[in-house]
């Protein structure tokens, strides 16, 4: 595939995420003003769009509590700084099996299994202009965790996100879960304009050499938009070859700590290296408004 760079990319910040990172840096934000803070202070460094996750705010666990997610939408849209909310609603699929020799029951300590519908209350309590779906179910580096999404609890998510008007981003960790958005488009239940987040070198998806990329690539249709990245000390790399590859940009704490050898990043950090990164390749960055634009997205408005 001959490179095809966009004129213009715009950079997402996923600022916290739900990995068990709340105690490896001082940096991961907690509390939903916590999260917000990040998220502005990544606005103002440079991101279009902020991906939040939330957490328990005294313990830092991941939660998928609807008053947090509305306590950290309130903060964000009453600042003055814009950006695009972007929510995920990945939670409620966590399957942690039994052992090896006796999966069933499942563990009860790290299972999370929830309905669609509740799977996006704080969807609907919210009203985000763009929220993920990850599309596939996929063995995690952890022994015997699932991320589960089965085909059916997909149809149902998208179909309900849809009809909140709330713009999708499709999550890809595998050719596979791209060849399942596709029978999603298909068949009506994501409309365009089609988003694509391709999510690389998570164990055990798609690695992250640029083979696998560009066979990522390969498989996302013609008019659908895409941003691709991928994790650890990978995640500044892989800034400049999503540029290369046509997509656009994601860096943040969800998906590393680390803005240097030794030295531990703020979300804001992390934006302005790779802002930096992309300025030098000579491509314009967007701006908010220009995100919603491209994507028809409408700005809601901050709490009254």
């Amino acid at each position: 595939m001959p490179l095809a760079m966009r004129n213009n990319v715009f950079i997402t910040a996923a600022i916290t995420g739900s990995g068990g990172t709340q105690d490896r840096s001082p940096h991961v934000p907690r509390s939903p003003r916590e999260i917000a803070d990040a998220a502005i202070a990544a606005a103002e460094a440079g991101a279009a769009v902020v991906h939040c996750h939330v957490r328990d705010p005294v313990t830092g666990e991941p939660a998928r509590d609807v008053a947090l997610y509305q306590e950290l939408t309130e903060y964000i849209r009453a600042s003055s700084t814009d950006v695009v909310l972007n929510l995920t609603a990945g939670m409620g699929g966590d399957l942690v099996l039994g052992s090896p020799e006796a999966p069933l029951p499942p563990n009860p300590v790290g299972t999370d299994m929830a309905g669609a519908t509740e799977r996006i209350a704080h969807l609907a309590a919210c009203l985000p202009e763009i929220a993920t779906l990850d599309c596939g179910t996929m063995n995690f580096a952890e022994a015997d965790y699932v991320m589960t999404n089965t085909p059916g609890t997909l149809r149902s998510m998208a179909g309900q996100m849809t009809d909140l008007g709330i713009q999708i981003e499709i999550e890809a960790f595998d050719t596979g879960h791209l060849w399942f958005a596709k029978q999603l488009v298909e068949e009506g239940l994501i409309r365009d304009p089609v988003m694509v987040q391709l999510c690389m070198g998570i164990p055990w998806g798609a690695p992250d050499d640029l083979n696998t990329l560009m066979a990522m690539v390969n498989n996302v249709p013609p008019g659908w938009l895409y941003s691709a990245f991928s994790i650890g000390k990978n995640q500044m790399p892989y800034v400049g070859a999503a540029v290369l590859a046509g997509a656009n940009v994601r860096v943040g704490l969800e998906d590393n700590l680390w803005l240097e050898r030794g030295v531990l990043a703020s979300n804001a950090q992390l934006v302005e290296k790779a802002y930096g990164i992309i300025d030098a390749m000579g491509v314009g960055i967007m701006t908010p408004e220009e995100v919603r634009q491209e994507l028809g997205l409408i700005k809601r408005d901050p709490p009254t």
